[in-house]
């Protein structure tokens, strides 16, 4: 598969998967159907929309692509007259999360590279479209965002993901390959959070010395 297929492939499945993300937290909040279409945009086209604005895009990826918005309408739809069948959403809102992550750090470091632009950016661009949908989501919903949680593995997650597909392709490897790698790299670690408690040693205030 070639970049040019996978990269877009990858962007409508993180629009898609976040949005029912969002959705579901509307069913949380026990919105209207206008509240879940617009949670469910909001957490599908945040992350991506914040990428283009920093990179210059000519045109915002949903700008160029309006069927996007009717994807998130859907799955808003969806999630409406469906949330009452999880006997917990919450639950289940975290591990769509996951899995949003792990496609969306792909696209947006797939999306950087085209663009032409520096490792570092790459991996700053896979971060932010990785991370600033569910950011929005849970800041608009008024929950704790998960992106801040104490103990899990979520900006680091897709920190490292995409250093690994910035590394992979530095070596060789083909880019398709290397995004599948990133992908499969920030689940691995997010799940790992999630189920076995991996987390990064964190700050512990200290007397100040005398």
């Amino acid at each position: 598969m070639t970049p040019g297929l996978l990269v877009p492939l990858l962007d409508y499945a993180a629009v898609l998967v976040f949005a029912l993300t969002g959705a579901l937290v509307a069913s949380r909040a026990q919105l209207d159907l206008v509240g879940f279409i617009f949670f469910a945009t909001l957490t599908g086209i945040g992350g991506g929309t914040v990428r283009d604005l920093i990179l210059n895009r000519d045109v915002v990826f949903w700008v160029g692509q309006p069927e996007l918005i009717l994807l998130t309408s859907g799955a808003a739809v969806l999630v409406f007259f469906t949330a009452h069948l999880f006997e917990s959403r919450y639950r289940l809102i975290v591990w769509l999360d996951a899995l949003a992550l792990a496609v969306a750090v792909p696209a947006g470091a797939g999306i950087a590279l085209q663009a032409g632009v520096s490792p570092v950016v790459v991996v700053a661009m896979g971060v932010v479209t990785g991370t600033f949908g569910g950011l929005i989501r849970d800041v608009v919903g008024n929950e704790l965002p998960m992106v801040l949680k104490q103990g899990e593995l979520y900006v680091t997650a897709a920190f490292g993901g995409a250093v690994v597909a910035v590394t992979l392709i530095g070596v060789g490897m083909p880019r398709p390959m290397a995004l599948i790698f990133c992908g499969l790299v920030v689940i691995a670690l997010r799940a790992g959070s999630l189920l076995l408690g991996w987390s990064l040693p964190t700050y512990r205030a200290r007397p100040p010395r005398r």
